[in-house]
């Protein structure tokens, strides 16, 4: 399994009373497919999975392989805090024909890399289906080290790798010593390194919104291998990488900007809350420069 292209962890849009407005997300799923990205992930933290019950994360799994129908890969979040709820994950993103599953560390518990390989190999166990590891240690608590790789790298499922870190020595160690497992950014201020070092996916929560925009940076990196439009490229994204990373209102910022693209999204669900006047109004502004800059780049 190759991973190429963009993947959008895809937003998960609410009504007011926090219930799922599942037309909404479906019209948001066609929007994407129709936009170019190459992959769609369900069950994502940009999903809020960890606000749903695991009924409702079945069901939306369910929903978006209905939707997306073979036209675009498929990806199945399985990340939870139970074991246990990761198998059942696991398991029905195999029954539904999901295309891989997203395989994270267990939030909280901190386990060691022995034990926590063990997790991996499990839900792997489960799905028997082509794996993109999430290192995520901000989230998780704990970082997929050399023996966490060395140990599911028996397994010829994993194949990928999800790294949000933000160590770009991460990206070293990943491109030299473990050039078996495909790199793919997931630390959206490092995606021009990331592709300068050889990756060749980017999961990115700003393509719910800003689809072309990334699939531009990509193709000029990945695709065209020029470097210097990429450098104009993320030059001009930088704005709204710094809001969407370091303002601390990941989702809110995703879920609004879909908004601004015309896409339902409505409110985050708790605890979590919307954006407040001023940030919309930033993000709008950042928004709309963005897409002017990036524009005339691709346009020459």
């Amino acid at each position: 399994m190759k991973f190429e292209g963009i993947y959008t962890p895809a937003i998960t849009p609410h009504r007011e009373d926090g219930s799922i407005d599942r037309d909404a997300f479906v019209a948001h799923l066609e929007y994407l497919i129709a936009s170019g990205v190459q992959g769609i992930i369900n069950g994502g933290s940009t999903g809020e999975y960890y606000a749903q019950s695991m009924e409702e994360r079945r069901e939306m799994a369910s929903l978006a392989r209905e939707v997306t129908k073979g036209r675009v890969h498929l990806m199945i979040g399985t990340v939870a805090i139970r074991l246990e709820d990761s198998l059942t994950m696991a398991t029905h993103a195999a029954q539904i024909g999901a295309d891989s599953i997203l395989v994270g560390s267990p939030p909280y518990a901190v386990p060691t890399e022995r034990e926590n390989a063990l997790n991996a190999l499990a839900i792997d166990r489960a799905a028997d289906l082509p794996i993109m590891l999430y290192n995520y240690p901000g989230r998780m608590g704990i970082n997929m080290g050399e023996e966490f790789l060395d140990r599911v790298g028996r397994s010829r499922n994993f194949c990928a790798i999800k790294e949000s870190s933000g160590d770009i020595n991460r990206v070293h160690l990943l491109a030299r010593d473990y050039p078996h497992v495909q790199m793919s950014c997931g630390m959206d201020d490092q995606a021009l390194e990331f592709f300068a070092w050889g990756a060749r996916s980017w999961v990115c929560g700003g393509s719910n919104f800003l689809p072309g925009e990334h699939i531009a940076l990509y193709r000029a990196c990945a695709i065209e291998g020029d470097f210097a439009k990429g450098r104009r490229i993320m030059s001009a994204m930088m704005p709204l990488m710094r809001v969407l990373e370091q303002g601390g209102k990941f989702i809110q910022c995703i879920k609004y900007g879909a908004e601004i693209m015309g896409q339902y999204a409505g409110p985050p669900r708790p605890p979590l809350k919307g954006l407040n006047k001023d940030d919309k109004k930033q993000l709008e502004q950042v928004v709309r420069v963005l897409k002017r800059t990036v524009a005339e780049i691709v346009a020459e």
